[in-house]
């Protein structure tokens, strides 16, 4: 992951990594304690929270007590709670640190990113930044305003650290093993993400409990916009490694469509604690109890003539041993790299290498180009498989999804240290949520768009 931080701008912003103050802005989503379950060095453990008083406040707060009092590697923060209806206002002008966490509610999430960046704070923000296309120019704003101000507007991509995703990027640049990457037709992508999240989930040792409004489209988001966030950023993270995207010249959408979980009262109550459909949830209630979120979403498009199709599909809760689960292909024109997740991997993600069509030599191609994998993931081994290869991962890499909150919080800090970021990754956020809210307008306009799957 060193390469990441060679290619910087030239324009300098170091920050005394020493006296990075927190700030966590309205915490609605448990990712705004996970970036906290763990310390960083140079960072104060005083950290000052700005939000409205009520239960999403209590439970972020609840969660970081957890980490305090924990056995193993305890935290030690200490949370500065200010919870006036005038939270944002007062955090303006306290100016009590310089990075803003943002996770929670995505309808006023744009709007705060632009308003937090002007007056000269740094924003770690988790996706998604923009759930519409008529705020997408908005945000696309801000990233300018950071730059005018010096500071640095950055989003919570976690799963660049998943480690079969990182080294389904590492197989895709040895073209000994892959080839190149095809170009795929709609039909057939030459990648494709596929994700099945959970509204009922176990996070932290408890079943999680959600906002009601993490239910609303109008506030969360649809799927389209939300989880695929993650996918598109991983296929540019990986088709073009530190290539900076155009989204005016290097995006064209084939087709988008979306379609709904339904989730019953009783199913509700279990995962919001709460007896009722709130009223802005009761536009999406038919028959008087059964909710239909809009969280399910697929994108078939090109980025820079490849074919790529990502989708997120929300079920309610996964079958007994099971979790999320994620599906990914790169086509390349030796070999095809699969990341599999289902019960015959008993739900952990492997990564496979298959040969394509007459590809013969890749068993000694593998051979020869493993060495260059393992100066960068030591241990990682190869075993035959019926299909073609299985890629072996030592224990110590299989870090789970909470970890990598800290991860990317860590390389943000680098990037404060460093005072840029590479440059490609700004241009690289404004394709990617080009991308999703573009698709989301193409969904709502498609035929068929309100059909359940």
């Amino acid at each position: 992951m060193a390469a990441l931080i060679t290619a910087c701008q030239s324009s300098k912003n170091e920050i005394d990594t020493s006296a990075i103050r927190l700030i966590t802005l309205d915490p609605g989503h448990f990712h705004a304690a996970l970036v906290q379950k763990i310390m960083y060095e140079g960072v104060d453990s005083v950290v000052h929270v700005y939000a409205p008083d009520g239960p999403d406040l209590q439970l972020h707060l609840d969660k970081i007590e957890g980490y305090n009092t924990r056995a193993e590697n305890p935290t030690h923060w200490k949370e500065e709670v200010y919870k006036g209806t005038d939270f944002f206002d007062k955090m303006i002008a306290d100016k009590a640190g310089n990075v803003v966490v943002m996770a929670g509610n995505n309808r006023l999430k744009t709007d705060y990113i632009q308003k937090t960046v002007g007056a000269g704070f740094n924003v770690l923000a988790d996706k998604p930044m923009v759930i519409s296309a008529s705020n997408f120019d908005q945000l696309k704003e801000s990233f300018a305003t950071a730059e005018k101000n010096k500071v640095m507007l950055y989003d919570i991509m976690t799963e660049r650290y998943e480690i079969t995703t990182m080294l389904q990027r590492a197989f895709s640049q040895q073209a000994e093993v892959f080839g190149t990457l095809e170009k795929g037709t709609p039909e057939n992508p030459a990648v494709t993400k596929e994700s099945v999240h959970h509204f009922y989930k176990n996070v932290s040792g408890s079943i999680l409990t959600r906002p009601a409004w993490f239910m609303d489209v109008a506030q969360q988001g649809e799927g389209i916009v939300d989880v695929t966030t993650h996918l598109v950023d991983l296929v540019q993270w990986e088709c073009f490694p530190e290539q900076t995207i155009d989204y005016q010249k290097d995006i064209s959408l084939t087709s988008a469509r979306r379609w709904t979980t339904d989730m019953s009262l009783s199913q509700f109550k279990a995962i919001t604690k709460q007896d009722a459909f709130p009223d802005y949830l009761k536009k999406d209630v038919v028959k008087d109890s059964i909710l239909q979120v809009y969280s399910n979403g697929e994108i078939n498009y090109q980025l820079k003539g490849v074919h790529a199709k990502v989708s997120v599909t929300w079920a309610y809760k996964a079958p007994e041993g099971a979790g999320d689960t994620h599906y990914s292909i790169m086509r390349g024109t030796k070999a095809n790299l699969m990341i599999r997740q289902g019960a015959a991997q008993q739900y952990k993600p492997t990564l496979y290498v298959e040969a394509v069509g007459g590809n013969k030599g890749l068993e000694a191609s593998l051979k020869t180009v493993l060495p260059t994998i393992q100066k960068e993931f030591p241990g990682v081994e190869v075993k035959k498989i019926a299909a073609g290869w299985e890629v072996i991962i030592p224990e110590k890499y299989k870090e789970g999804h909470e970890a990598h909150f800290g991860r990317v919080a860590q390389k943000y800090l680098d990037y404060l240290k460093a005072g840029s970021l590479p440059t490609w990754e700004v241009p690289n956020m404004i394709a990617k949520y080009y991308t999703t809210t573009q698709a989301l307008e193409l969904a709502r306009k498609s035929k068929g768009a309100r059909a359940k799957e």
